[in-house]
């Protein structure tokens, strides 16, 4: 028998380090310390100080431009100062994490937070355990740069090396953690470490290979679509680095649209004038404005805060139907409230954020529309002014409204029924119930304000509810607005 050619003999990689998870400064940030120990973050022009360090940490601390290992739970002093120092620059969003192997300048894998609290874990993988890509995990270019990310992760990856792309591929089907260990171009144990704790890759069970939908950790996620979720997370505060709000980002690059379009070419039919007295919905549609600046000397009261949520919001009427095209299908129960909602559904819930209504104690409110009653939520304080100054900040208020409603959806309400459509009909949803808002308060000769984003991830602290079960969708500041001053 020929001995077999040169050229089909496996050859034998040689040995190198795992890479391994290190900690470094933002590129943007740099550290400045003072003889007394005292050190400051410094970025974009502003100075956030951190507090004081010994020598020795301070020393260290100047590593974290490049790179530091992640603290061990077993560290000494030197080392548990340090991690105090990280945790703040976490918190802050002031850091980047690095996948490299001991020594090399180049990096495997980036890692950018995307939530204030992330840090990165790294638990013990099982051999025996089977993994597979999360069906909300995707991989896009952004620049130069190949991302890695997920509306569920704390985190997004910037793949700097292409076989971990190739490896991405592999998992898209279960494979068995002990098989990955054996593939050519394996980056080691961190990255799998990672990926799951990121939750974009999630363990199964080899017997769910048909029913993977199922498999991400949590029924609720059945309900949805993989373009919904990321269009949840990616247009709110909370689970995202990006910029958001009026940023003006085009500006220089495109000139801005004109505000009434350029008319269409050809004839025209000039409509006539109405000569008939305004109604009084026609005249709530033209007084309607955004007020901004409310009166907190004559606060709103509780009797118009009921009359409010009761014009606004509150169940009419209920009834249950079987589900349509089935004669054996599960009945379904809807109601009827002041506004129109797709599929009578009716997904959407007010949280009360209350500041200042007479009557009222100031506090966290859920709105039960069923029973016209308020429902107080304990919360901690640190969290409910977060909401109010983020609202107060979002209207460019000279303070927060009196009262700060949260428009929040039951997700599993629409898209149980619905498919491909259901984030876009929620969306519908609270632009009619916005609008109802802004007529209701005209008419009570209150003041109401449009708010165009809200921060998912507070909203599941203050209410311990999963982002992909129950969350905001819009606010809407409601109070008692200055009255003009006088004329002359």
């Amino acid at each position: 028998m020929r001995a077999p050619s040169k050229k089909y003999e496996k050859k034998k990689s040689p040995r190198t380090t795992p890479p391994v998870v290190l900690v470094r400064l933002n590129p943007l940030v740099a550290l400045e310390t003072q003889p007394d120990g005292s050190i400051a973050a410094h970025v974009e022009g502003y100075s956030e100080p951190l507090g004081t360090f010994s020598a020795a940490a301070a020393e260290r601390a100047l590593e974290l431009q490049t790179g530091l290992p992640l603290p061990r739970s077993e560290g000494d002093a030197v080392e548990r100062e340090v991690e105090r120092l990280m945790r703040q620059l976490a918190r802050r969003g002031l850091l980047e994490y690095r996948l490299a192997r001991t020594g090399d300048a180049n990096d495997l894998v980036t890692i950018e937070p995307q939530t204030p609290d992330y840090w990165p874990r790294t638990p013990k993988l099982d051999d025996a355990a089977t993994v597979v890509l999360s069906r909300f995990a995707y991989l896009r270019r952004r620049g130069t740069e190949m991302i890695l990310e997920s509306p569920r992760a704390g985190a997004l990856l910037r793949i700097h090396d292409a076989r971990i792309a190739a490896l991405l591929t592999i998992l898209a089907t279960p494979q068995k953690i002990s098989r990955i260990r054996r593939l050519d171009g394996y980056p080691g144990p961190a990255l799998l470490a990672l990926l799951l704790d990121c939750q974009i890759l999630i363990e199964v069970d080899a017997a769910q290979r048909d029913t993977l939908r199922k498999a991400e950790g949590d029924d609720g996620l059945v309900l949805w679509d993989f373009h919904d979720l990321l269009f949840h997370a990616r247009s709110t505060e909370g689970r995202q680095a990006n910029p958001l709000g009026g940023l003006y980002p085009h500006t220089g690059l495109i000139a801005p649209l004109p505000a009434i379009r350029p008319a269409w070419p050809g004839k025209r039919i000039k409509l006539p004038e109405s000569d008939r007295i305004a109604s009084p919905l026609e005249q709530l549609l033209h007084d309607r404005h955004s007020t901004r600046d409310f009166d907190n000397h004559k606060p709103i009261t509780l009797a118009e805060l009921s009359t409010f949520l009761n014009n606004v919001a509150r169940v009419r009427a209920k009834w249950s139907g079987q589900l349509e095209f089935a004669d054996d299908g599960p009945d379904i129960e809807y109601t009827s409230r002041p506004y129109p909602a797709a599929g009578s559904a009716y997904e959407l819930e007010l949280y009360l954020a209350v500041a200042n209504c007479d009557g009222l104690t100031p506090g966290f409110y859920h709105y039960d529309a069923d029973a016209h009653a308020l429902a107080a939520i304990d919360v901690r304080p640190q969290h409910f002014e977060a909401m109010l100054q983020s609202a107060g900040f979002a209207m460019d208020a000279p303070s927060p409204p009196q009262i700060l409603i949260t428009i929040a959806a039951r997700f599993g309400r629409i898209s149980w029924k619905y498919s491909a459509i259901a984030y876009a009909l929620i969306l519908k949803d609270v632009g009619v119930l916005i609008q109802t808002l802004y007529l209701v308060a005209t008419d009570l000769g209150l003041g109401g304000c449009a708010i165009g984003t809200a921060n998912i991830d507070l909203f599941a602290k203050m209410t311990g509810l999963d982002i992909h079960v129950e969350g905001p969708v819009g606010q809407f500041g409601l109070g008692r607005g200055m009255e003009p001053p006088p004329a002359g």
